[in-house]
């Protein structure tokens, strides 16, 4: 197996956070209130948010955000992440590309949820806040809330989806020890959650139902907030670290992506390694293509309609401008658990509708192939979610083999798998399945 590492030292830790919406020239069109029905400001989400993170969410003409110092020591923890010529892979494709990858799994969480988690935490602090809550999927946003909440002496609670919470038993524990309050949704707490159970008591949730029901409590509890992990624009701004890194790191190889690729679920991660290159496209004539890896069983990109939309199941959200599947979808019991959502952020689906980026859906058994590919090839064995853009980049590697042409990839590794063994043992035992696609 052979590497080449690209690290950068902690003193490049970026400043600033890059608001690629100063830079559109379509702006993301404005979340609606679902109340007043008119085009949502700052001071309408404060309830909600953050104050900062409202600020930072309908913020359209500020290209550079500053990173906090507080913040950025906290980052100081993992980052800078590496960047890795994938040898190894190449060499098992027999490509002629040359393949890179971020690697995000190297936090103490083990993915990249953490980049947002410590500033929404950072930012509820400073604002006096006690309590924050979430939903998660398959655990890893909960896990890096759980820790950045304690980190900054926050109370937190996490509405985890109830086929992940039972799939995913190690990453509840997780946030267990970091002293969260999880539980399955939907559940019999909130209303949301008695409301869906009723509808059907054998419900197993979906993000949209953890959604209702964590800000339902946020929005029924004293000094609480809600944290989001991807979606919004201000997650997607935080995420930006990794292509800014990933961008120094590039030229540090000597090289520049042709094509750039992230697993999709809400878009944080997408974004984050995508949106520092995609202003070279905008601002300076590059050609890069960006391409969203998501599953089949879940494919709001690719089959879903382009329409104002709730952000959960039972419409408590702001209306989005998002590529929607419906607020009532109910997605198949992948292992991909945080992919497992109806819509896509505001800012990626205007991307997308004037196609600035291109989206892939994979099948569940064609992404654990990858992954297994990966793992065998390079050491290190992928998260469900990560292993959508690693079987986007096999597939771009292997039409670089046919064509015979030297292409640069930079796909994304959004976090590690070691917490989802069983999901593996599914695949190589040969139980696991192409379920909902």
């Amino acid at each position: 197996m052979k590497q080449k590492r690209y690290i950068l030292p902690e003193s490049e830790i970026p400043t600033q956070w890059y608001n690629i919406q100063a830079d559109m020239v379509n702006k993301p069109q404005p979340m609606i209130h679902p109340g007043t029905k008119q085009p949502i400001k700052a001071e309408d989400l404060y309830p909600l948010f953050a104050e900062e993170c409202a600020r930072q969410e309908v913020n359209q003409t500020d290209r550079w955000i500053d990173i906090p110092e507080d913040v950025r020591e906290k980052y100081a923890y993992y980052r800078c992440t590496p960047l890795v010529r994938a040898y190894g892979l190449e060499e098992a494709l027999g490509t002629p590309a040359h393949i890179y990858f971020k690697n995000e799994s190297v936090n103490p969480l083990g993915s990249h949820k953490l980049n947002s988690a410590i500033p929404q935490a950072y930012y509820c602090k400073q604002q006096g806040v006690t309590n924050v809550t979430t939903e998660t999927g398959a655990g890893q946003w909960g896990a890096a809330l759980s820790y950045a909440a304690k980190l900054y002496g926050l109370d937190c609670a996490v509405y985890q989806v109830k086929i992940s919470y039972e799939q995913k038993p190690y990453r509840r524990s997780i946030m267990n020890v970091f002293d969260a309050l999880v539980t399955p949704s939907p559940s019999m707490s909130t209303r949301a959650g008695k409301d869906i159970l009723t509808a059907d008591p054998n419900h197993q949730g979906s993000l949209g139902t953890a959604i209702s029901e964590a800000v339902e409590l946020a929005m029924t509890t004293p000094n609480c907030k809600y944290l989001l992990g991807s979606v919004l624009s201000h997650v997607c701004l935080h995420q930006t670290v990794i292509g800014l890194e990933a961008e120094k790191q590039m030229a540090m190889a000597g090289e520049y992506p042709d094509i750039v690729i992230g697993c999709f679920g809400g878009g944080s991660n997408f974004s984050g390694i995508s949106f520092p290159f995609l202003r070279h496209n905008l601002l300076d004539g590059k050609k890069t293509r960006f391409i969203a890896a998501e599953p089949a069983s879940c494919p709001k990109l690719t089959k879903g309609e382009f329409k104002y939309d709730f952000g959960d199941e039972t419409g408590l959200t702001p209306l989005i401008p998002m590529f929607s599947l419906g607020h009532d979808f109910r997605p198949a019991n992948i292992h991909a658990g945080g992919l497992r959502y109806h819509g896509a952020g505001a800012i990626v689906s205007q991307l997308l509708k004037d196609g600035l980026i291109e989206a892939t859906d994979i099948r569940q058994l064609d992404s654990f192939a990858a992954g297994v590919l990966f793992a065998r090839a390079e050491g290190i064995i992928p998260a469900p979610e990560s292993c959508h853009a690693i079987a986007a980049a096999v597939n771009e590697a292997n039409k670089c083999k046919e064509s015979g042409e030297q292409k640069v990839i930079l796909f994304n590794l959004s976090g590690h798998g070691l917490v989802d063994m069983s999901a593996y043992d599914q695949y190589i035992s040969g139980t696991l399945a192409n379920t909902g696609d």
